[in-house]
């Protein structure tokens, strides 16, 4: 199956653990990804949370699609130098695979950085859809983090 890697990184005014701890809360990926509409069935399992998530595609600006992905979220504290990170896996129908992370550490002077980085799978003809969609979200998520959390970069 072909794939890709797609890696960003944001400044963002708070600390390392302001925005783990917002990584961490499945809830807090609505409006963080401009697909995701919805988050449900939420379920925690030894330190691995579990939950259903709806991506809302529209298509030619009159056609819909929500798109049903099983996703799974860790929470890697203090394994890294003067933060932490958030990582797991997205199932979405089609045959694409997506694992992300967003590793964050502290920045000289205050705040953090993150690293966002993806690696999507999907089927032949798949991939550049689901790489044009994951890098558009991504550079979207930067954004987002520093209005929530406080001004950045």
């Amino acid at each position: 199956m072909p794939s890709t890697e797609l890696i960003r990184s944001y400044d963002i005014a708070a600390t390392p653990a302001a925005v783990l701890t917002h990584l961490a809360q499945p809830e807090n990926y609505i409006g963080l990804s401009p697909l995701l509409v919805d988050v449900r069935d939420v379920r925690d399992q030894g330190g691995v949370t579990h939950y259903v998530a709806v991506e809302r595609f529209r298509f030619l600006g009159l056609v819909s699609h929500d798109n049903v992905i099983q996703v799974t979220l860790r929470t890697e504290d203090a394994r890294l130098p003067g933060g932490a990170a958030v990582s797991g896996e997205v199932v979405s129908p089609g045959g694409v695979r997506m694992d992300y992370r967003f590793a964050v550490t502290a920045r000289d002077g205050g705040g953090s950085v993150v690293v966002d980085t993806l690696r999507l799978r999907a089927p032949f003809g798949l991939l550049r859809y689901a790489a044009g969609k994951a890098a558009a979200v991504q550079a979207e998520r930067g954004r987002v983090l520093a209005r929530r959390l406080g001004t950045g970069n």
